[in-house]
């Protein structure tokens, strides 16, 4: 089984990653689309299949899993999906990457068939800057190939799968013996030694460079094994042999990153960047311009309908209250005699007379305290308010009414009540958002001194950004996502990919914000927010032996802040850099500083004229001005004077030679 036990769509790993969609599945892992819930945003996580996470070489497995993880996320490189986070989902683990908005470059290749000289060297371009950050610091890909170079929705690369290749192989190898990588772009050295170093990335990115101008592969085979061979043992074919219309530059650069040996390709991506460079200058409109054939024309892009669902409400049943009287019944005694009926007549007129008055005041004072005691005497009826329309039968609410209109109609009843505010989000302002009794009908007892209770609402809460947010030196400014989180806004829309490099804002400091600082709005009122990344990331130009011209040009285009200083040089031409303070490649920032000593050419001399003048004195005024001096005596130095120099006086002269070597002046003494 590759994928995880059971589809995590919908589920929220690690109480932050709210998964959405599957967006594909590899030989390694499965990749879905999620939200971090936290930060309200879209990432793409990639879950590790189960037999890579199984086994007795599990623990090796893991470890490398997040040292090169690490490794990636420390790789700080437009062209470089982002690493941000990583842990363990039912026993397997998983990395959070940036979600990329975009296509792979196998789905560019598809739709497109075969790219321009100029398109395949600005994406091979990109792809080798963004591997120069990561052999700038130690970290190889491995698994270089169309599918992991990803062009975002402005076309820009993007590498995927840092360091994961290099530890799911290394643990693969071991389990089960298996190469992992695409054969068709695997460097001869990953083949026969499972050498990973930088030189077999730059074979990689041959191959596909090949490939994007081609419009396949330069070596093809339905057999895996076949093609494996024909890398470790023929050598790539020239592209310009097979396409002639191919510019000789980006065949011979083709050449060179797909050399069998190692030593034979550049030493890493930042060298091969630079010969990148250097040669295409040189290339011609027509020859950028020019492609092999044409590629299919782009499909339209489907979009999937989405279905609402609507739950259905159930009516309430009404029972009906039957109601049961019963009487009792008696019977009259007869009695005989004439006297005493005749006696017992006015007696018993007046028991019933004296019973009925006794019975109807019973009944009365009964009834009286019934209904002051439990009957409707005994509570007030919660009425119901003009402005919440009631279904008869069924249990009618008085939420939503305006409780001005309302309290009227409860100061008329004389009903007792006690209110509070709060905000809310559905309620309007001075509705009510909740009552106690609560339906219409409800009782509030009398007896027991009852109150009815209301919560009234303040309408949306509103809160104010604070003035000082785009303030990067201020506590808010600092902080500004955390700032609008403290405050209370509950919709803070931050897409980092919309992030901007600069080298005035400080690093996560506010670049622009809208509604403005100092606005007073509700809530939930959506805050979105553009937060600085700092100075942008760059590579040192090579400028050592350039006119200083140029190196001010290439420095100033890389925005790096320069100093120049000027020194004399026996071997660099005047007005060309002798040294720069950083070393070419080097990963600086927007703003860094350079320093560079220029040269001034060689240090000249006018010979003075020391004829006439002491052999010692002679000699101490040309020494000092750092010349070297030889004596010549033909006919004897009787004097120690001066006849004859050579080179003659005013004669401009080299202090020293090419190899630092004093310039000599010979002196004829007599």
């Amino acid at each position: 089984m590759s994928e995880v036990t059971g589809a995590p769509i919908g589920k929220i790993i690690d109480n932050r990653y709210r998964i959405t969609r599957k967006i594909a599945e590899g030989g390694m892992a499965t990749v879905y689309q999620a939200t971090d819930v936290r930060l309200d945003r879209s990432v793409a996580i990639k879950i590790m299949h189960i037999q890579l996470a199984q086994g007795p070489h599990r623990d090796q497995f893991v470890q490398r899993f997040h040292r090169e993880a690490r490794s990636a996320a420390a790789i700080a490189n437009p062209h470089i999906v982002q690493i941000y986070d990583t842990g363990e989902y039912d026993g397997l683990d998983y990395l959070v990457m940036e979600y990329v908005h975009g296509v792979n470059l196998r789905y560019e290749m598809n739709r497109v068939g075969t790219f321009s000289v100029r398109e395949t060297i600005r994406i091979i371009g990109e792809i080798l800057d963004g591997l120069a950050a990561a052999h700038g610091v130690g970290v190889v890909h491995r698994d270089i190939k169309p599918e992991n170079i990803l062009l975002n929705d402005r076309g820009r690369v993007q590498i995927t799968d840092f360091g994961l290749a290099k530890a799911a192989s290394q643990a693969t190898l071991a389990t089960t013996g298996m190469l992992l990588g695409t054969a068709a772009y695997l460097a001869p050295e990953m083949i026969e030694d499972n050498l990973a170093t930088p030189q077999g990335d730059l074979y990689s990115v041959g191959i596909m460079a090949w490939e994007m101008l081609a419009g396949e592969v330069p070596f093809t085979s339905d057999n895996p094994v076949t093609m494996v061979f024909k890398h470790v043992h023929e050598d790539v074919p020239a592209l310009a042999a097979q396409h002639p219309g191919v510019p000789r530059p980006v065949s011979e650069f083709i050449a060179r990153l797909t050399g069998r040996s190692v030593s034979d390709r550049p030493d890493d991506a930042a060298q091969a960047l630079r010969e990148l460079q250097d040669f295409s200058r040189s290339l011609t409109p027509t020859e950028l311009a020019y492609r092999i054939g044409d590629g299919p024309q782009p499909q339209p892009t489907s979009v999937l309908p989405v279905s609402d669902i609507a739950a259905p409400v159930q009516e309430d049943d009404v029972a009906p209250l039957a109601t049961e009287v019963i009487g009792d019944g008696g019977k009259d005694a007869a009695t005989s005699g004439a006297s005493d009926a005749v006696a017992g007549k006015p007696r018993r007129r007046l028991a019933i007379i004296l019973g009925t008055i006794a019975a109807v005041a019973a009944i009365a004072a009964g009834g009286f305290a019934w209904w002051h005691y439990l009957g409707p005497g005994s509570y007030w009826t919660v009425p119901s308010a003009d402005d919440v329309a009631c279904t008869q039968g069924r249990t009618c609410s008085i939420k939503g009414a305006r409780f001005a209109d309302y309290e009227r109609t409860l100061k008329v009843t004389g009903i007792p009540y006690t209110t509070s505010e709060e905000f809310s989000d559905t309620a309007k302002k001075g509705t009510i958002i909740s009552a106690s009794p609560s339906n219409v009908g409800d009782h509030v007892s009398k007896r027991n001194n009852d109150v009815m209770t209301f919560v009234i609402s303040k309408g949306v809460r509103q809160l104010t950004i604070p003035a000082d947010i785009a303030d990067s030196g201020s506590a808010n400014g600092k902080d500004p996502i955390g700032a609008l989180e403290k405050t209370g806004f509950t919709s803070i829309a931050h897409d980092t990919s919309k992030d901007e490099y600069s080298m005035d804002v400080p690093e996560g400091a506010v670049i622009s914000i809208d509604p403005k600082p100092g606005s007073t709005v509700d809530h939930n009122r959506t805050i979105t927010v553009v937060l600085s990344k700092g100075p942008m990331p760059v590579s040192m130009p090579d400028v050592v032996g350039r006119t200083k011209a140029d190196a001010l040009s290439m420095l100033g285009q890389a925005r790096l802040k320069v100093s120049a200083s000027e020194t004399y040089s026996d071997t660099v031409a005047s007005g060309k850099v002798i040294s720069s303070s950083v070393k070419a490649g080097t990963q600086l920032h927007w703003g860094d500083s350079v320093s560079l000593v220029v040269s001034k050419g060689p240090q000249m001399v006018t010979v003075p004229d020391v004829r006439g003048k002491s052999q010692d004195e002679a000699t101490k005024t040309l020494k000092a001005l750092g010349l070297d001096v030889k004596i010549s005596a033909p006919l004897g130095n009787l004097t120690h004077t001066v006849r004859l120099q050579d080179p003659a006086p005013g004669k401009q002269v080299r202090v020293r030679d090419t190899k630092g070597k004093a310039t000599t002046v010979t002196l004829t003494v007599v």
